[in-house]
C-alpha cells in the first residue's frame, strides 16, 4: 500500500507525458523497476488497459475482478490477489490525478509458494477440525455422565416422594382444611379413610372441633343479630324521647348519648362518647360521684345565661356502669309556680280590694268634714288625708295587677298589624315620658301576625314602661344616659317577628337573671314583680318566648318579644342588626 501511494504520486508528476503513449509506458516500466514490479498497468474503471510497463519477465496479464472497482469507488483500499502460475500478487489502486483510472501493478512470488500455503491452511484447518472433534466427544461423554447421574437422581427422588407422599398427603388435606377453616369457611372436613391410625385418629379430632365450632358460629350469629336488632330498637326509642339519657361505664365515662340530651346540656361537640361525665355535665357529674344505687333529684343547669330545672334519675352506681335519664321541668315547674301565683293573687285581690274602698271614702270624707275644725294643724290633716288616699290608690293599682295577672283570658287570634303596634306603643311611651327618646329604627316592616292585638299591645306597653322606669332610675342616679334612651326594632326573620327593645337603663343582674320573669320577682323597690310575668305568659300562649340580655347599641338591658309570623312577610326584607345611625334611619320625635 505505501508503494502504491508513492507510484500514485509520482505518476501525478508525469501526468502531461499520457499523450504519449511510448514515453508514458516507458515511465510506467522504469517506475516498475525502481519499485520491484515487473508490470505497471493504468487501468479505466472498466478494466480496458489505457497503458502499461511490462519487462519481459513480467507474468502475463490477469484482469482484476470486478468487485475491486466497486470496493475503490466506495472510498475503501481494495484487497490485494494472488494467482498462480506463476505464483504473483497484484494490487489496484486508485489515480485521482487521471481521472476514473486506477494503478495495478504485480508483483512475482516464489514458485510454489501459494500452494504451500494452502496445504498449511489445509493442516492447520484439519488439526483444528481434530481438536474441536475432541472437545465434542468429551462434551458428549460429559452428558452422558451427567445423564446417567440424573436417571439415578431422579429415580432416588422419585422412590423418596412415594414413600413421603403415603406420610404428607393427610397432613397436606389436614393444612388445607386449616386454611379454610382461617378464612371462614366452618364447613371444612378432612377424609382420612386411607390415611394411617395416627393421622386417621387427628383427622377425626380436626373434624370434630369444625363442627363443634360451625355449630357455636351458628349461635353467636343470631345472638349477634339479636343483638343488633335490640340495638336498634333501643337507639329509635332513645332518639324519640323527649328524656335525656346517658349511658355511663364503670369508669364514668359517657358510652351512650341521645340527641334530647345534647339539646338539654347545650353540648355542640359531635364526640363526646368515651369522655368523662364531668366535662361534659359538672352538674350530673356531682350526682353520680355519690356511689348510691338509685337518685332522683332535681338540679339547676345553666347554659349560656339560661337556666333550666332537670328531674334526674340515676340506677346503678354501686361501681359499675350507670345509666342518668333527666327531663326538663323547667316549664313545668313555671306552670305550677305560676298557678300558684294566680290563686295567691286572685285570693290578695279579694281580700284587699274589699276594704280599700271604704278607707278611700272615709278619708275623703274626713277631709270634707273636718278640715275647717282642725284649726292651725290644717296641714298635717291635709298630708294625712293626702298620704291614706294616696296611698290606697297605690294599693287599689297594685291589686288590679295582681288581677289581671290572676284572669289572663285565652287569646284571641286575628290578623294584626305588627309594625302598627309597635309604633303605637313607642307613641303612648312618648306621650307618657316626653323626657325619655324613644327611637324606632326604619323601616320598620309591614308584617302580619296572626295574634291577639290587645295581648301583645299590652306586652309592648309593659317592656317600654320598664324601659322607661329603668332610664329613669338611672339619670335619677347621677349617671349620664345617651339619646334615645329606648331604641325599638322589629325584625322579621325564620318565619317569626321578633320585637326587640333596648335601653340605657341601669341594666340586668347577672345572676338569676331568669327569674325575672317569675311572678313577685323585681328589681325595682316599687314594682310588683309581675309585668315580666304577664309578658312572658302572652308570649307564650303566642307560641313566642320573652327573650332576656344586654343591650347592644346602648347600655342597658335587651328585651326580645319572639312570636311566630303564621303569614309571610309582604315587603321588607330582613333587617341587619346594627346601632343606631349606623345604617338606619331615626325617626323623628
Amino acid at each position: 500500500e505505501r508503494d502504491l501511494e508513492t507510484m500514485s504520486t509520482e505518476l501525478g508528476g508525469i501526468r502531461g507525458m499520457f499523450d504519449n503513449r511510448i514515453q508514458f509506458n516507458r515511465a510506467l516500466t522504469q517506475i516498475g523497476d525502481f519499485f520491484g514490479y515487473p508490470a505497471v498497468y493504468i487501468l479505466n474503471g472498466k478494466g480496458e488497459v489505457l497503458a502499461s510497463g511490462e519487462r519481459p519477465d513480467a507474468p502475463p496479464y490477469v484482469a482484476p475482478p470486478p468487485d475491486a472497482f466497486r470496493i475503490l469507488a466506495d472510498g475503501e483500499v481494495a484487497p490485494a490477489s494472488a494467482t498462480e502460475n506463476p505464483d504473483s500478487i497484484r494490487a489496484l489502486y486508485p489515480l485521482p490525478d487521471y481521472g476514473d483510472a486506477y494503478l495495478y501493478v504485480v508483483r512475482p512470488l516464489a514458485e510454489g509458494l501459494i500452494q504451500r500455503m494452502r496445504t498449511g491452511e489445509e493442516s492447520i484447518l484439519a488439526y483444528r477440525q481434530a481438536e474441536e472433534s475432541r472437545a465434542q466427544i468429551q462434551a458428549i461423554f460429559a452428558l452422558a455422565y451427567l445423564e446417567t447421574a440424573l436417571l439415578v437422581l431422579v429415580g432416588a427422588v422419585w422412590l423418596a416422594m412415594s414413600a413421603a407422599n403415603a406420610i404428607s398427603r393427610p397432613i397436606g388435606q389436614l393444612i388445607g382444611a386449616a386454611e379454610r377453616l382461617s378464612a371462614g369457611d366452618f364447613e371444612a372436613r378432612v377424609d382420612a379413610s386411607d390415611a394411617p391410625a395416627e393421622m386417621a385418629v387427628l383427622s377425626d379430632a380436626f373434624n370434630r372441633m369444625t363442627h363443634d365450632i360451625q355449630t357455636q358460629q351458628v349461635a353467636l350469629r343470631s345472638a349477634s343479630v339479636e343483638a343488633q336488632t335490640r340495638s336498634r330498637f333501643i337507639e329509635t326509642v332513645l332518639s324519640g324521647v323527649s328524656a335525656g339519657v346517658i349511658g355511663l361505664d364503670r369508669y364514668g365515662r359517657v358510652s351512650a348519648i341521645n340527641d334530647s340530651a345534647r339539646d338539654l346540656l347545650s353540648i355542640t361537640d359531635e364526640d363526646v362518647q368515651g369522655q368523662r361525665l364531668g366535662a361534659v355535665s359538672p352538674e350530673l357529674s356531682e350526682l353520680s360521684e355519690r356511689g348510691e344505687a338509685h337518685i332522683e333529684e332535681d338540679i339547676d343547669v345553666t347554659r349560656d345565661g339560661e337556666t333550666r330545672r332537670l328531674r334526674v334519675r340515676i340506677e346503678g352506681g354501686q361501681g359499675g356502669e350507670m345509666v342518668l335519664t333527666f327531663d326538663d321541668i323547667t316549664r313545668l315547674v313555671t306552670a305550677q309556680r305560676n298557678a300558684a301565683w294566680r290563686d295567691v293573687a286572685r285570693r290578695i285581690a279579694h281580700e284587699i280590694k274589699n276594704p280599700l274602698t271604704p278607707i278611700q271614702l272615709s278619708a275623703e270624707r274626713l277631709r270634707r268634714r273636718y278640715r275647717d275644725k282642725v284649726g292651725e294643724d290644717v296641714e298635717i290633716f291635709d298630708r294625712c288625708t293626702e298620704t291614706i288616699i294616696r296611698q290606697v290608690g297605690d294599693i287599689g293599682r297594685m291589686v288590679d295587677e295582681f288581677s289581671s295577672f290572676a284572669r289572663m283570658p285565652a287569646p284571641r287570634f286575628t290578623e294584626e298589624r305588627a309594625d302598627e303596634m309597635l309604633r303605637e306603643a313607642v307613641f303612648a311611651q312618648r306621650v307618657a315620658l316626653p323626657d325619655i327618646g324613644v327611637d324606632v329604627f326604619e323601616p320598620v316592616p309591614e308584617t302580619v301576625l296572626d295574634c291577639d292585638g290587645r295581648m301583645v299591645r299590652q306586652a309592648l306597653i309593659n317592656i317600654l314602661k320598664n324601659a322607661g322606669e329603668a332610664v329613669s332610675a338611672h339619670k335619677a342616679s347621677g349617671a349620664e344616659t345617651a339619646y334615645p334612651g329606648i331604641a325599638t326594632r322589629l325584625d322579621v326573620s325564620g318565619g317569626y317577628a321578633r320585637f326587640i327593645i333596648e335601653d340605657d337603663g341601669m341594666g340586668l343582674p347577672e345572676k338569676d337573671r331568669d327569674r325575672l320573669t317569675e311572678p313577685y320577682v323585681t328589681t325595682r323597690e316599687k314594682g310588683t314583680g309581675l309585668g315580666l310575668a304577664i309578658v312572658k305568659r302572652i308570649c307564650e300562649d303566642h307560641g313566642g318566648e320573652l327573650r332576656l340580655g344586654d343591650a347592644e347599641s346602648l347600655s342597658g338591658a335587651r328585651v326580645t318579644l319572639v312570636f311566630p309570623l303564621r303569614q309571610n312577610i309582604k315587603s321588607t326584607p330582613r333587617l341587619s342588626e346594627g346601632k343606631p345611625g349606623d345604617d338606619m334611619k331615626r325617626e323623628a320625635l
